[in-house]
C-alpha cells in the first residue's frame, strides 16, 4: 500500500480512534476483542469499550476507543480483527 503524505490523513496521529467490531454473541468475545486490541495499543483496556447487543441478542457490537499513533499501527490493528474467526465485521 503506497504511503500517504501526512498532509493528505484524514487523521491527526496521536489521537483516540473509535473502531467498531462485531461478531456473534459469546461470553468469551469481549475479552478475547480486548486481548487483541491491547497487542497494538498497550494502554487499552475494557474501560474504552462500548458492548452492546443486537436487537435479538445474536450479535454483540462493541466499540473499541485506541489511542492512534500511526496509519501503520491501525492497519495491523484492523487487519489482525478482520482476520479474527469471532469477528464478522470491523468499521
Amino acid at each position: 500500500m503506497k504511503p500517504i503524505p501526512p498532509s493528505e490523513s484524514l487523521i491527526e496521529y496521536p489521537s483516540d480512534f473509535p473502531i467498531k467490531v462485531m461478531g456473534p454473541t459469546h461470553t468469551e468475545f469481549a475479552p478475547t476483542i480486548v486481548l487483541v486490541v491491547q497487542k497494538h495499543d498497550q494502554d487499552f483496556h475494557e474501560g474504552k469499550m462500548e458492548v452492546r447487543p443486537s436487537a435479538k441478542g445474536n450479535y454483540t457490537g462493541l466499540t473499541c476507543v485506541v489511542r492512534a499513533i500511526s496509519r501503520e499501527q491501525l492497519d495491523a490493528l484492523y487487519s489482525e480483527l478482520s482476520a479474527h474467526p469471532m469477528v464478522k465485521i470491523v468499521m
